[in-house]
């Protein structure tokens, strides 16, 4: 398997056509480097796929998946971009809200 220490999230959509090459130039972009062993999500403007680019040091790898029921729940373009604990990422790309993942974790009301 692939290392991954780190799980980022763009918040603009992106064009699912694009390959690794133009999603390598977008994390430039927006993150300033591609760090090795990073991981980097990237979701459509409806929200129902994203692509994960991940820099292993050696070569990209890129992922794609499509939900066919519902949407990603992605941050609005103005946000900075987060990063993902491995619990986040899980509920991400199961379409579950994982924003509210440390508010879920326990219960304050009855």
């Amino acid at each position: 398997m692939i290392r991954v220490d780190a799980m980022w999230l763009a918040a603009e959509p992106v064009d699912m056509r694009a390959g690794t090459d133009r999603l390598m130039a977008r994390v430039v972009e927006v993150f300033g480097a591609a760090r090795a062993h990073h991981g980097y999500l990237f979701a459509n403007a409806r929200g129902t796929r994203m692509k994960l680019l991940v820099h292993d040091g050696f070569g990209v790898w890129c992922a794609a998946r499509r939900l066919n029921q519902g949407r990603f729940l992605w941050p609005d373009g103005t946000a900075s971009p987060p990063q993902l604990t491995p619990a986040q990422f899980d509920a991400l790309v199961l379409g579950l809200p994982w924003q509210r993942l440390t508010h879920m974790q326990s219960i304050t009301r009855v």
